[in-house]
């Protein structure tokens, strides 16, 4: 872990560079399975994932929010993630991704950790996410953090309410 720098998103460089990991995360889950692809096709199509992309600064700043960006030793984007607020005592874990250069390091586990610290600094007592059933890494990550399975926070579509599995932990 030591070869990654994790600090807040708050320049425009970082938040560009968050932007690009972003849409890789996109492009990944939709080459991922047909699954993750018609999870995304429904919740993030083009136009409300670019829309997503420019609104990223204001929608996850704190004190509701919080963006990580994660860089390698040479200043290279290689992870980011971020929360949001659902309500006074709960955050949601978003787009948490590390690029595949990456991955095996400890790098998501630690972006999730930095992520959780600063929902509980900020006053949540709980944090919630949802992934994909086919992202088993995913799932191994967040039981490893303390997650447990729970039932949908938010309202989902029926046709894609099967394929994701939601979970949450106490603060």
């Amino acid at each position: 872990m030591s070869d990654f720098a994790i600090t807040p998103a708050v320049t425009t460089a970082d938040i560009d560079a968050v932007r690009k990991l972003c849409w890789d995360y996109r492009d990944f889950l939709l080459r991922n399975s047909d699954v993750d692809r018609r999870i995304t096709e429904t919740f993030y199509p083009v136009t409300r994932y670019s829309s997503l992309m420019r609104d990223l600064p204001d929608a996850h700043a704190r004190p509701t929010g919080f963006i990580v960006i994660a860089r390698d030793q040479a200043g290279t984007a290689v992870g980011c993630g971020m929360s949001h607020a659902i309500d006074s005592q709960t955050s949601e874990m978003k787009r948490v991704f590390v690029s595949e250069a990456a991955r095996d390091k400890g790098l998501a586990s630690a972006l999730c950790q930095a992520l959780m610290k600063q929902a509980h600094v900020d006053g949540f007592t709980r944090v919630v996410l949802d992934t994909s059933r086919s992202l088993i890494a995913a799932q191994r990550l967040y039981a490893g953090l303390g997650f447990s399975l729970r039932g949908p926070y938010q309202p989902i579509p029926d046709q894609v309410r099967p394929d994701l599995l939601f979970f949450e932990a106490s603060l």
